[in-house]
Protein backbone atom coordinates (compact mmCIF):
# COMPACT_ATOMS: atom_id res chain seq x y z
CA UNK A 1 0.00 0.00 0.00
CA UNK A 2 1.61 3.33 -0.86
CA UNK A 3 2.67 5.72 2.15
CA UNK A 4 0.37 8.93 2.29
CA UNK A 5 1.40 12.16 1.46
CA UNK A 6 0.83 15.38 3.65
CA UNK A 7 0.22 18.91 1.46
CA UNK A 8 -0.33 22.05 3.73
CA UNK A 9 -1.79 24.58 1.24
CA UNK A 10 -0.01 28.16 2.08
CA UNK A 11 -3.83 29.94 2.00
CA UNK A 12 -6.69 30.88 4.19
CA UNK A 13 -8.87 29.96 1.35
CA UNK A 14 -11.61 26.85 1.79
CA UNK A 15 -12.73 27.06 -1.58
CA UNK A 16 -9.61 26.44 -3.04
CA UNK A 17 -8.67 23.32 -0.50
CA UNK A 18 -12.13 22.10 -1.87
CA UNK A 19 -10.55 22.26 -5.05
CA UNK A 20 -7.65 20.90 -4.12
CA UNK A 21 -9.15 17.99 -2.34
CA UNK A 22 -11.18 17.21 -5.25
CA UNK A 23 -8.05 16.48 -7.73
CA UNK A 24 -6.53 14.82 -5.44
CA UNK A 25 -9.67 12.10 -4.77
CA UNK A 26 -8.10 8.82 -4.97
CA UNK A 27 -4.54 9.81 -4.57
CA UNK A 28 -2.68 8.83 -1.44
CA UNK A 29 -2.66 12.23 -0.60
CA UNK A 30 -3.85 14.23 2.42
CA UNK A 31 -4.57 18.48 2.06
CA UNK A 32 -5.29 20.38 4.65
CA UNK A 33 -4.99 24.57 4.91
CA UNK A 34 -1.69 25.95 6.75
CA UNK A 35 -2.75 26.01 10.52
CA UNK A 36 -3.32 29.27 12.17
CA UNK A 37 -2.01 30.72 8.64
CA UNK A 38 -3.50 34.22 8.76
CA UNK A 39 -2.00 34.57 11.81
CA UNK A 40 1.79 34.02 10.45
CA UNK A 41 4.06 36.55 9.11
CA UNK A 42 2.71 37.09 5.77
CA UNK A 43 4.40 36.42 1.83
CA UNK A 44 3.81 39.96 -0.19
CA UNK A 45 3.19 38.52 -3.26
CA UNK A 46 4.36 41.67 -4.97
CA UNK A 47 6.91 39.85 -7.73
CA UNK A 48 5.99 40.84 -11.51
CA UNK A 49 5.43 36.83 -12.11
CA UNK A 50 3.31 34.12 -10.89
CA UNK A 51 6.11 32.27 -10.47
CA UNK A 52 7.93 33.87 -8.72
CA UNK A 53 4.93 34.65 -5.91
CA UNK A 54 4.18 31.26 -5.98
CA UNK A 55 7.88 30.12 -5.40
CA UNK A 56 8.51 32.77 -2.62
CA UNK A 57 5.40 32.05 -0.83
CA UNK A 58 5.87 27.91 -1.19
CA UNK A 59 9.47 28.59 0.43
CA UNK A 60 8.57 31.27 2.91
CA UNK A 61 6.13 29.15 5.29
CA UNK A 62 8.19 25.90 4.60
CA UNK A 63 11.38 27.57 6.00
CA UNK A 64 9.44 29.74 8.49
CA UNK A 65 10.32 29.60 12.04
CA UNK A 66 8.82 30.26 14.80
CA UNK A 67 9.42 31.83 18.63
CA UNK A 68 10.90 28.68 19.55
CA UNK A 69 13.50 28.46 16.78
CA UNK A 70 11.85 25.73 15.38
CA UNK A 71 10.37 25.03 12.05
CA UNK A 72 6.68 25.60 11.61
CA UNK A 73 6.23 22.07 10.23
CA UNK A 74 7.94 19.47 8.33
CA UNK A 75 5.44 18.76 6.03
CA UNK A 76 5.39 19.72 2.28
CA UNK A 77 4.05 23.12 1.31
CA UNK A 78 1.87 23.79 -1.75
CA UNK A 79 1.42 27.21 -2.46
CA UNK A 80 0.00 29.24 -5.50
CA UNK A 81 -0.02 32.32 -7.34
CA UNK A 82 -2.96 32.42 -9.90
CA UNK A 83 -4.91 34.97 -11.82
CA UNK A 84 -6.61 36.54 -15.00
CA UNK A 85 -4.58 38.07 -17.63
CA UNK A 86 -6.49 39.97 -20.33
CA UNK A 87 -4.42 41.28 -23.63
CA UNK A 88 -6.13 43.98 -24.11
CA UNK A 89 -5.35 45.10 -20.92
CA UNK A 90 -1.91 45.27 -21.29
CA UNK A 91 -2.45 41.69 -19.19
CA UNK A 92 -3.98 43.32 -16.33
CA UNK A 93 -5.28 42.14 -13.60
CA UNK A 94 -2.24 39.62 -13.88
CA UNK A 95 -0.26 39.68 -10.62
CA UNK A 96 -2.41 41.82 -8.96
CA UNK A 97 -5.77 39.93 -10.04
CA UNK A 98 -6.98 39.41 -6.23
CA UNK A 99 -6.24 43.41 -5.54
CA UNK A 100 -7.57 44.82 -8.73
CA UNK A 101 -10.34 47.04 -7.30
CA UNK A 102 -8.14 47.80 -3.87
CA UNK A 103 -6.83 45.26 -0.98
CA UNK A 104 -10.44 44.68 0.45
CA UNK A 105 -12.56 44.71 -2.54
CA UNK A 106 -15.08 41.75 -2.94
CA UNK A 107 -15.40 39.63 -6.30
CA UNK A 108 -18.61 41.58 -7.16
CA UNK A 109 -16.39 45.38 -6.66
CA UNK A 110 -12.80 43.39 -8.93
CA UNK A 111 -15.83 41.99 -12.03
CA UNK A 112 -17.14 45.47 -11.85
CA UNK A 113 -14.12 46.76 -12.52
CA UNK A 114 -12.92 44.93 -14.93
CA UNK A 115 -16.34 44.49 -16.62
CA UNK A 116 -15.88 48.85 -16.93
CA UNK A 117 -12.13 48.93 -18.47
CA UNK A 118 -14.08 46.94 -21.10
CA UNK A 119 -16.43 48.22 -21.78
CA UNK A 120 -16.82 48.88 -25.51
CA UNK A 121 -14.55 46.76 -26.59
CA UNK A 122 -15.93 43.56 -28.54
CA UNK A 123 -14.59 40.13 -30.37
CA UNK A 124 -10.66 39.72 -29.83
CA UNK A 125 -9.94 42.10 -27.16
CA UNK A 126 -12.35 40.02 -24.67
CA UNK A 127 -9.71 37.49 -25.01
CA UNK A 128 -8.58 36.58 -21.73
CA UNK A 129 -6.58 33.60 -19.51
CA UNK A 130 -6.34 32.49 -16.45
CA UNK A 131 -2.96 31.01 -15.09
CA UNK A 132 -1.45 29.46 -12.39
CA UNK A 133 1.85 28.41 -11.14
CA UNK A 134 1.83 26.14 -7.77
CA UNK A 135 4.76 25.68 -6.51
CA UNK A 136 5.90 22.69 -3.52
CA UNK A 137 9.15 23.39 -1.13
CA UNK A 138 9.79 21.58 2.21
CA UNK A 139 11.83 22.99 4.95
CA UNK A 140 13.20 25.50 2.59
CA UNK A 141 13.99 23.44 -0.55
CA UNK A 142 12.19 23.97 -3.32
CA UNK A 143 10.67 20.63 -4.67
CA UNK A 144 8.75 21.87 -7.81
CA UNK A 145 7.08 24.75 -9.71
CA UNK A 146 4.96 24.03 -12.47
CA UNK A 147 1.88 26.11 -14.55
CA UNK A 148 -0.97 26.03 -17.09
CA UNK A 149 -3.41 28.16 -18.40
CA UNK A 150 -7.30 28.15 -19.45
CA UNK A 151 -8.10 30.43 -22.48
CA UNK A 152 -11.33 32.08 -22.52
CA UNK A 153 -13.73 35.26 -23.08
CA UNK A 154 -14.64 37.74 -21.05
CA UNK A 155 -18.41 37.97 -21.15
CA UNK A 156 -20.77 41.37 -20.77
CA UNK A 157 -22.29 40.30 -17.79
CA UNK A 158 -21.91 38.00 -14.87
CA UNK A 159 -23.34 34.40 -15.24
CA UNK A 160 -23.72 31.52 -12.89
CA UNK A 161 -23.09 30.93 -9.53
CA UNK A 162 -21.03 29.02 -8.98
CA UNK A 163 -17.08 29.30 -8.20
CA UNK A 164 -14.92 32.38 -7.18
CA UNK A 165 -13.24 35.39 -8.23
CA UNK A 166 -13.77 36.09 -11.81
CA UNK A 167 -15.71 32.60 -12.12
CA UNK A 168 -18.63 34.32 -13.75
CA UNK A 169 -17.24 36.13 -16.21
CA UNK A 170 -15.24 33.65 -17.89
CA UNK A 171 -16.87 32.24 -20.22
CA UNK A 172 -15.04 28.83 -21.71
CA UNK A 173 -16.19 27.98 -25.32
CA UNK A 174 -15.01 24.02 -24.95
CA UNK A 175 -18.13 23.95 -22.61
CA UNK A 176 -20.33 26.83 -23.64
CA UNK A 177 -20.19 28.17 -19.73
CA UNK A 178 -18.08 30.50 -17.93
CA UNK A 179 -16.31 28.48 -15.49
CA UNK A 180 -19.16 29.81 -12.73
CA UNK A 181 -21.75 27.55 -14.37
CA UNK A 182 -19.52 24.53 -15.11
CA UNK A 183 -19.67 21.62 -12.33
CA UNK A 184 -17.12 21.44 -9.76
CA UNK A 185 -16.11 18.36 -11.65
CA UNK A 186 -16.04 20.00 -15.20
CA UNK A 187 -14.01 23.22 -13.90
CA UNK A 188 -11.46 20.72 -12.49
CA UNK A 189 -10.60 19.49 -15.37
CA UNK A 190 -10.51 22.34 -17.23
CA UNK A 191 -9.31 24.94 -14.99
CA UNK A 192 -5.68 26.56 -15.14
CA UNK A 193 -5.50 25.49 -11.20
CA UNK A 194 -6.40 21.90 -12.53
CA UNK A 195 -4.14 21.42 -14.96
CA UNK A 196 -0.91 22.66 -13.27
CA UNK A 197 -2.00 20.79 -10.03
CA UNK A 198 -2.40 17.22 -11.98
CA UNK A 199 1.26 17.88 -12.93
CA UNK A 200 2.50 18.25 -9.60
CA UNK A 201 0.56 14.85 -8.96
CA UNK A 202 2.17 13.27 -12.06
CA UNK A 203 5.51 14.55 -10.22
CA UNK A 204 5.17 13.28 -6.68
CA UNK A 205 7.07 10.15 -6.03
CA UNK A 206 4.96 7.68 -3.51
CA UNK A 207 8.05 6.13 -2.29
CA UNK A 208 9.02 5.06 1.44
CA UNK A 209 10.24 8.47 2.09
CA UNK A 210 7.69 10.59 -0.27
CA UNK A 211 7.94 13.85 1.04
CA UNK A 212 11.52 13.70 0.01
CA UNK A 213 10.99 12.87 -3.66
CA UNK A 214 9.73 14.51 -6.17
CA UNK A 215 10.35 13.22 -9.93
Amino acid sequence: MPARVKLLLASSNADKLREYRAMAAGRALDLDLLPRFAELPPFPEDAPTFAENAAGKALHFSEYHGSRGSALTEEIILADDSGLVVPALGGAPGVHSARYAGPHASDAERIEKLLGELRGMTGEARRARFVCVVAAARLGQMLAVLSDSAEGIITNERRGKGGFGYDPVFYFPTHGKTFAELSHAEKNEASHRGKAFRKLLANISFSENPALHLR
